[in-house]
């Protein structure tokens, strides 16, 4: 065989044999260390198994377990052990579909006609364990289509035959640890030994390929990390993941309700959810006002026309409610804001004088989200975008983008986000636009993002249909990543719509338009806010600032006088003036996790004053109403101050 030319990311490089392993080549490049944790590597940037054969000169980057890419080898290797448990288990009358590595875990969907129970969990489990215990091999195989098709058809299992039927290539990769082979285009561990924590977490339903019309499956969801110590801590994160779960805090501190009466996915806000939307909201208003915005209120339907001018109908249909039937003209429930934005835009001639142009909106849209998809305020049928979009002449791009960035950093940073991650988001597979323009926008996005310092990762192919976009995904206190924030360059719908402005030369030019939301909807930010606060708002941002509660009726009148006082002042104040013990008033606002408990006795009423207690217990000096009033007003104040 002929030598070729192995080498590193860093420079390093040896010959080798044309045909070695991946494993060879790293055993012949890198330490001992790097090679014990390697299960994986990449060869010209593609990931693959540590056996798989390198034919001619490329460069080689070792995989560890720990790393991302490590992990997701893990995990789906995981999903096929999971799958084989369940096969030695059950028995081969059970069907088995697809198992991918999702975030931070894995799934396997099967066909079984009785449901798992929990108790089965821990079977399958200990089964999984002898199977790692046996550290069998990963062993792959190519295989012509139609051999694999006969193959998996005398196995009985239907959904793997209509999977390589769908397959366009001549020939399909498997599998196989054991006993147990499975389509698949790998890679994996080199070993079923290399997973060493591993657990079994729920079960739940779901259709063979998404479909409402298919079957519906079990689907078996695990994780697995690189050590037991990660996996104890991840587990410990589901559990305060649990208790901070914005379902579960929603209905306990009577935030919002989700009503079958009136449909799943459409949010009741009560009293004191509808509050704490209005603080927002004013907050929202306030800094946008200041950065130069303008408000705008548009309509719930359009006709439908509008939405084919748009390309919606052709991109979007299938998420878009249907439509009705008014005077004989086909209307359409809106599922986005911006065609409203450009026909007000249009509603007069414009000229280049008035650029930028920055319009915002609170604007509710309605998708048709399927059933199995809702999830509490996190996915919802009806929501509210904290849309805005401007326009811009060509030379004012760069800028705007930038003012975009910094209103949005400093807003997430307002709720106590300061840890994101952010996404280029190019052209998908299916678009609307030349490619000359898509290539401007996405270089706008690009070099906004590098001159303003901001690290940032390419997500192939996941920009909307009319633009690419930058997206920002915001950390929460548990470490998770939730995405909000969207910024889309957007050359495309201008010209759809032959918007135009009389520019300097007195010509007709067409205008940039950007789309942008900085929280995304305010059901799922609100969501977020819950789970990141558990519940327990900051004092400027709660519902209820402040709770009244007397020790007996004899401090009714003065308890009253102090409650009166206080909402005058323009706190958000309840009281509770009911006839119980005063350690069970405390104990309910406490669960209410409102932030300040003001209490009254007869020593309060004789010197005029009132105790003050917070909801972690701790006790501030009785005080005056008007200290109390000046205190809390300076508590509450907005934490971050406007640029």
């Amino acid at each position: 065989m002929s030598d070729i030319n192995i080498s590193t990311p860093t420079g390093e490089s040896i010959g080798v044999a044309s045909g070695c392993t991946a494993a060879e080549a790293v055993k012949s490049l890198c330490s001992s260390k790097v090679r014990k944790n390697s299960v994986a590597a990449k060869v010209n940037g593609a990931l693959v198994d540590l056996n798989s054969p390198i034919y001619n000169d490329a460069v080689l980057e070792p995989v560890a377990l720990d790393s991302p890419e490590g992990l997701t080898v893990l995990r789906h290797s995981a999903a096929h052990i999971m799958a084989q448990a369940v096969i030695d288990l059950f028995g081969q009358e059970v069907q088995v579909t697809i198992g991918p590595a999702i975030e931070d875990g894995f799934y396997y969907d099967f066909g079984k006609n009785d449901p798992f129970s929990p108790d089965d969990f821990a079977k399958i489990e200990a089964r999984m364990q002898e199977i790692v215990d046996a550290n069998q091999p990963f062993v792959r195989e190519e295989l012509a289509k139609a051999e694999a098709i006969k193959f998996f058809q005398e196995k009985g299992q239907k959904y793997k035959v209509e999977l390589i039927e769908g397959i366009g290539a001549d020939s399909v990769s498997l599998y196989s640890q054991g006993s147990f082979v499975d389509l698949c285009r790998g890679p994996h561990l080199p070993s079923t030994g290399w997973l060493k924590a591993f657990t079994i977490l729920k079960v739940a339903g779901a259709y063979w390929r998404g479909d409402e019309k298919n079957a519906m499956l079990q689907r078996l969801y695990g994780t697995a990390f690189a050590d037991p110590k990660a996996l104890k801590a991840y587990l410990n994160n589901l559990e305060e993941a649990k208790k901070r779960d914005h379902r579960k805090l929603g209905k306990e501190l009577e935030l919002f309700t989700i009503s079958d009466q009136v449909g799943p996915g459409l949010i009741l806000w009560q009293p004191k959810g509808a509050q704490l939307r209005r603080v927002l909201e004013d907050y929202w208003k306030d800094e946008h006002y200041r950065h130069d915005y303008e408000l705008l209120f548009t309509p719930q339907i359009a006709r439908r026309d509008l939405w084919q001018t748009s390309g919606h109908l052709d991109f979007y249909v299938d998420d878009m409610f249907s439509p009705m039937e008014v005077d004989e003209v086909s209307y359409q429930i809106k599922p986005m804001n911006c065609p409203f934005h450009i026909a007000i835009y249009q509603s007069r001639k414009r000229s280049y004088r008035e650029f930028p142009i920055r319009w915002c909106e609170l604007g509710t849209v309605y998708r048709y989200e399927r059933t199995g998809a809702l999830h509490g305020l996190m996915r919802v049928r009806g929501f509210t975008q904290d849309d805005a979009h401007i326009f811009c002449l060509p030379q004012q791009l760069e800028q705007e983008i930038f003012n975009i960035l910094d209103l949005n950093l400093h807003i997430l940073k307002t709720f106590g986000f300061e840890d994101y991650q952010i996404y280029l988001s190019t052209r998908p597979e299916k678009f609307v636009g030349s490619d000359e323009n898509w290539q401007r926008a996405t270089e706008a996005l690009k070099l906004a993002l590098e001159k303003k310092g901001l690290a940032y990762q390419v997500d192939p192919g996941e920009g909307v249909f009319y633009g690419p976009k930058i997206d920002i995904k915001i950390k929460d206190v548990l470490g998770r990543f939730w995405q909000c924030s969207t910024i889309q360059v957007d050359f495309n719908l201008p010209e759809r719509f032959a918007m135009t402005y009389t520019g300097e030369d007195s010509a007709e030019h067409q205008p940039i338009m950007i789309h942008r939301a900085l929280m995304g909807s305010l059901e799922r930010f609100f969501g977020v806010l819950i789970e990141h606060y558990a519940g327990a708002f900051p004092l400027w941002l709660a519902p209820v600032q402040a709770r009244i509660m007397n020790i007996s009726d004899a401090q009714s009148t003065f308890a009253d006088e102090v409650y009166g006082q206080l909402k005058k002042a323009g706190i958000r104040i309840e009281k509770d003036l009911r006839n119980e013990k005063l350690n069970y008033k405390i104990r309910q606002a406490q669960l209410l996790k409102i932030p300040f408990m003001l209490i009254v006795g007869d020593k309060e009423v004789e010197e005029k004053k009132v105790t003050v207690r917070l909801r972690d217990g701790q006790n501030l000096p009785a005080m005056s109403v008007p200290e109390l009033i000046d205190m809390l007003k300076k508590e509450s104040r907005i934490p971050v101050s406007s640029e």
